[in-house]
């Protein structure tokens, strides 16, 4: 190898050098904010735990980053206390009054040493260890979260201790309040119903109201035999709720607010066919369907249509179909139920009774024509 060559690696060799210590130094430059700038030195006493804070921890005024910890030293006269010194930018304006502490940087960040507040008197900083000024911190300052939690609890469990007389008459007394109130609920109602009247409140009052089941039949001669079970109807989902519909140019929705069936559409037809059966005394049995029963004969339907249909005059418009399915599941019979009844009033009342009256009308003719697909059912039990 030549003189040359070894010059060579040789200058290349200190030029990585140089590079590397210059990044250090400017690493270094950065971490400090410039470290050939004079900086002021303090000491803060924490009469707690500091746990977390460590030498390069930041050092925060009114949430400003302005130096770091530099030291971290127990108190030999008194081990409870913690002497931690700081390094601060001089422009920080630290006083003999400033208030130290612990803040977080977020919720779960490290702990940083922070610094706020004071009066106008600036406090001289010191550049060696015997002058270095002291600053003592809150006496809470090193609490954690938990810790501070904890007190609260404790304070809370002590509160409760000692009320825990008047706590239980309150509660007793509370429980007689709600029994009596629960007693005279009717009264209640009564009286705030009269307030209501003297004041002239208007408040619209829930209006509820029951399909009935048909109680007059035409006469029929061949009673048949046998179990039926009403089963469960099916309907679209718009017509399976509780309220009271209608029907206009804007679609299918409820008549008012306030007016509904006391229970879902569904369960107030069924229950009124049941009814119905039971009223006419044509069949053996009559059910809805019950685990570990087994039915002779089913009717199932299917509600297409239960609304008020708009118009002049209005009308209520009801539509099911019906089948008859023998022992082992075969329909024997199948119709389709349709009538419409004009609404005599606009309101709530007048719309219930016209589909209450629609779906009535159509329960005899159910009722005898179920018997009749029975009755000639070549199977029919006796």
């Amino acid at each position: 190898m030549t003189m040359e060559n070894k010059a060579r690696y040789i200058l290349v060799g200190l030029f990585t050098l140089a590079v590397i210590v210059a990044g250090f130094a400017f690493t270094y430059w950065l971490n400090t904010t410039g470290a050939l700038q004079q900086r002021s030195y303090y000491r803060i006493r924490y009469q707690n735990s500091v746990a977390g804070l460590l030498v390069g921890s930041a050092v925060q005024f009114n949430g400003v980053r302005v130096g770091e910890v530099t030291a971290l030293d127990l108190n030999p006269a008194t081990p409870k206390e913690v002497v931690v010194t700081v390094a601060v930018a001089p422009s920080a304006p630290v006083r003999s009054d400033t208030k130290a502490g612990i803040a977080f940087q977020g919720l779960m960040g490290a702990p940083a040493v922070a610094l706020t507040g004071g009066s106008s008197t600036p406090l001289p900083s010191g550049t060696s260890s015997a002058d270095i000024p002291v600053l003592i911190a809150d006496p809470d300052a090193g609490k954690t979260m938990t810790e501070a939690a904890l007190g609260a609890l404790h304070r809370v469990d002590a509160v409760v201790s000692e009320n825990s007389a008047p706590l239980k008459s309150t509660i007793a007394n509370l429980s007689k309040f709600t029994d009596a109130l629960a007693r005279n609920s009717d009264r209640v109602d009564s009286i705030l119903a009269g307030l209501e009247r003297m004041t002239g409140g208007s408040k619209a009052q829930n209006a509820v109201f029951d399909l009935t089941a048909a109680r007059r039949f035409p006469k029929f001669r061949k009673p048949a035999l046998g179990l039926l079970v009403v089963q469960y109807p099916t309907a679209a989902a718009a017509l399976g709720q509780d309220k009271i519909l209608i029907r206009d140019d804007g679609g299918l929705k409820p008549f008012t607010p306030e007016a509904k069936w006391s229970d879902m559409l569904l369960e107030e037809v069924q229950s009124s066919i049941v009814q119905s059966f039971e009223n006419a005394g044509f069949l053996g049995q009559v059910s809805r369907p019950v685990e570990g029963t087994t039915a002779d004969f089913q009717l199932v339907t299917d509600i297409r249509n239960f609304q008020i249909l708009a118009g002049t005059p209005a009308t209520a418009d009801v539509e099911f179909s019906a089948k008859v399915l023998n022992g082992e599941g075969h329909v024997d019979g199948a119709r389709l139920f349709r009538i419409n009844k004009p609404v005599h009033s606009p309101d709530a009342v007048g719309a219930a009774s016209a589909l209450d009256a629609a779906f009535g009308s159509m329960l005899p003719d159910l009722v005898v024509w179920t018997s009749t697909i029975i009755g000639s059912a070549p199977s029919t039990p006796h």
